[in-house]
């Protein structure tokens, strides 16, 4: 026999499965001689009061084995000589997107401007030892994508669950644990992503498809208005495209502009990632001075609120991770977060946005009064391009003030809030340095006060966040793309152009690796049918 039960446990019974079987036999009468295994579905810690709870759904064999897979496996079939499609990119979209052509038949062809997930390994530590970031392959650049070092969290406000549970189960598939399926807020880790990836690109050429690393694309093949391949150095590859280049390809994004290929500029959100030690989060998220004790998970948090009629909010939150340097080129200061499965580093940091609309840069001066970067082109504040550039220009101003290298500017969260200088500054994770500056006069007015009334906000709701043991540390700016590439909502091809499929979180469909996987799966299901068509 087989139940279901919902159930709600301490934190040490839901630690291993005879803590639960034991709770099983006391308050359900099931004795734990009859049950077989118990099999977590869902779980999630309730943290809300004092006495903390793990919510569990469980799945109980009674006398009975339980079945072979807990995830629903998929069938890669071989497609050499298969109709084949192009995949510009291997981040999450890219990636999910080949897999998905192989599930109906079609033979992919991906192209990724950068390096392998692991080579991307030894440019990205040239970042913190030598300040030199490589343009091709960095945090953004390469297999993977941006998620691949990152805290790899799995978790998305998209409805479409049973898309995500494939998304999950697919991951599981190549190598990544299967707590994810379980988790209300799963994630993979650093140092768990880069073989699961690797796994995927194996299944790719396994199956008959291609993968060509150091392969940028330098323009899409055009003929009577449907795009049939794309240029690259090496030469032409030929097929219908999914475009699922990132959101930080601003090249791609200059193309299409100078093309004419119809695009937008989408609201963004920007701030900074700040810092706690992990160790006063727990404190203050479990409401008690041991923290997360023996059996909790590193602690999570969450924060919104309204000020000035815009958004700030906590953003991609790393419980017991680490600040990197996002910066994808030269003249730039990005930071962004990751964490590796077992969250344990002492710090745990989250990117603090306030929301910015389009019409914000029109009317705002504050925001256009940073100085152009020496890549900015400087088009219209209307262009579809405007808020790229703003984001450009944000980050130079966070290169100048870190002495032009990858120093990020930092100050002290009570400090940012009063207005005051921080003369010394706490350790920090993020291994490049840092260098303390008056974040609050040199960022621009309608983001600062923003974050300082927002920080108020915060310290008020939760008490103790609000400390100088905080460090704030700039700047955040890739929260998601800043342009939209503008596609049919039926077909999912361009609005003018047949045969191109603008995909995942740099064409502005997505916000995260799941939704990317997502919408990746999309693409190539309707690519699919425009082969058949």
């Amino acid at each position: 026999m087989v139940q279901e039960y919902q159930i709600r446990v301490l934190p040490e019974q839901a630690a291993n499965e005879d803590g639960i079987k034991a709770y099983l036999q006391d308050e359900k009468g099931i004795s734990v001689k009859e049950i077989t295994a118990v099999r977590v579905l869902k779980r999630s810690v309730d943290a809300r009061q004092r006495t903390i709870f793990i919510n569990l759904k469980v799945r109980v064999y009674i006398n009975e084995l339980p079945d072979d897979d807990e995830y629903q496996r998929v069938d890669y079939p071989n497609v050499s000589g298969c109709p084949e499609a192009v995949v510009v990119g291997a981040g999450p979209g890219g990636l999910f997107a080949a897999l998905k052509l192989i599930e109906l038949g079609v033979r992919p062809i991906v192209v990724e401007r950068g390096k392998n997930v692991h080579d991307r390994r030894i440019d990205i530590a040239q970042i913190s030892k030598n300040h030199v970031v490589d343009p091709e392959s960095n945090f953004s650049f390469g297999e993977g994508g941006a998620g691949a070092f990152s805290d790899g969290k799995l978790y998305t406000r998209s409805k479409k669950r049973g898309n995500v549970d494939k998304i999950l189960s697919v991951f599981c598939q190549h190598g990544a644990n299967t707590n994810i399926l379980a988790d209300a807020h799963p994630h993979l880790g650093t140092d768990k992503l880069p073989t699961i990836i690797e796994n995927m690109r194996n299944t790719i050429i396994r199956c008959g498809g291609e993968v060509h690393f150091e392969t940028k694309m330098t323009g899409l093949i055009v003929e009577n208005d449907c795009v049939v391949g794309i240029e690259t150095p090496s030469g032409q590859f030929r097929g219908p495209v999914i475009l699922a280049t990132g959101h930080s390809a601003r090249d791609v994004y200059r193309y299409l502009f100078k093309q004419g290929i119809e695009i937008e500029a989408k609201d963004i959100a920007v701030g900074v990632r700040l810092e706690h030690p992990s160790e006063l989060i727990d404190q203050i998220q479990y409401h008690r001075r041991e923290g997360k004790g023996q059996y909790l998970p590193t602690a999570e948090y969450s924060f919104v609120t309204q000020v000035g009629g815009r958004g700030v909010y906590s953003f991609c939150m790393c419980p017991g991770g680490t600040v990197v340097p996002a910066a994808s080129g030269a003249n730039q200061i990005v930071v962004n977060g990751m964490s590796n499965s077992q969250r344990n580093s002492p710090w745990s940091n989250s990117g603090m946005v306030v929301e910015l609309h389009v019409e914000d840069l029109q009317k705002d001066l504050s925001l256009i009064n940073l100085p152009p970067a020496p890549t900015n082109e400087l088009t219209a504040i209307d262009s579809p391009l405007a808020m790229m550039e703003f984001q450009e220009r944000l980050e130079y101003a966070a290169f100048l003030q870190g002495n032009r290298k990858q120093t990020a500017p930092a100050q002290r969260m009570a400090h940012f809030v009063n207005g005051k200088m921080s003369y010394d500054l706490p350790k920090t994770s993020y291994t490049p340095g840092i260098i303390s500056t008056p974040m609050h006069f040199w960022m621009p007015d309608f983001i600062s006060t923003r974050l300082q009334q927002g920080f108020k906000n915060f310290g008020k709701s939760s008490h103790g966040f609000l400390t100088n043991e905080a460090l704030m540390i700039g700047v955040e700016t890739r929260t998601s793309a800043p342009v939209r590439i503008i596609r049919d909502r039926e077909t999912l091809q361009h609005v003018r152009l047949q045969g191109l499929f603008p995909c995942g979180e740099g064409a502005g469909y997505a916000g995260g690796i799941v939704s990317a996987g997502v919408d990746g799966e999309r693409c190539a299901e309707m690519l699919a049918e425009y082969l058949k068509r």
